[in-house]
């Protein structure tokens, strides 16, 4: 049997590398039937997955852009609906903010936003500022016709209390 002390050494040796499994984040939309992600700013190193759980179901997750937190970021964005879970690889370190997009009560404009990968360096691109900025927002929120990105995934624990 072999070590693994050896085992890494060996693979040094050999310029071998080994990423680690990531993490998952589980956040909830609509914890306690309230607007909010919980939590709303998830640290996540890359590899990792962002979970999104939906409770009740009649919430949503698009990808924003920090100046423009209720409008889709691109072409690319995620959007899902009535989807038990959708889970999001973080591919890099940049924030990633996101927002529910139900029209119904205007969650983004109150407050249900949220970011995975804050640069806590600097207040001016903060979560608390990106929530600033979508309070500020006239509009309906913006959403996109078809699901884009992300993997839409059975809830594996349906009775967990979500």
């Amino acid at each position: 049997m072999y070590s693994s002390t050896l085992f890494i050494t060996l693979a040094a040796a050999l310029g071998l590398t080994y990423s680690s499994p990531g993490t998952t984040h589980t956040v909830v939309a609509g914890r306690g039937d309230r607007l909010i992600f919980d939590p709303h700013n998830i640290v996540a190193e890359v590899g990792s997955l962002v979970e999104l759980h939906f409770n009740p179901l009649n919430h949503s997750v698009v990808e924003s852009s920090f100046g423009k937190p209720c409008q889709p970021k691109d072409a690319n964005s995620l959007l899902d609906d009535f989807s038990p879970v959708v889970q999001i690889e973080v591919k890099d370190t940049r924030p990633i903010w996101f927002y529910c997009a139900q029209n119904n009560g205007a969650p983004c404009q109150s407050g249900m936003t949220g970011v995975v990968n804050q640069n806590f360096d600097n207040q001016a691109f903060s979560l608390r500022a990106h929530r600033e900025l979508a309070a500020m927002v006239q509009e309906p929120s913006g959403v996109q016709a078809q699901i884009q990105g992300g993997w839409r995934i059975p809830n594996r624990n349906p009775l967990g209390g979500f």
